[in-house]
């Protein structure tokens, strides 16, 4: 098996990864966004809601 990240031969103590530094890399990616999931639901949209018609 491979590293993920840089392909080298992983190391048993740090699986899947080779090191610790592709551990690390990998982790600021997830915590970056850079692996986010897209998704259809309509609440996800980032189409501002529609404002209620002001009472009159």
């Amino acid at each position: 098996m491979n590293c993920p990240m840089c392909e080298k031969a992983t190391n048993k103590a740090y699986r899947p990864f080779c090191s610790r530094r592709c551990a690390d890399l990998d982790l600021a990616r997830w915590m970056n966004g850079n692996y986010a999931i897209p998704s259809q639901r309509e609440e996800d949209q980032d189409v501002p809601d529609a404002e209620p018609p002001l009472p009159h």
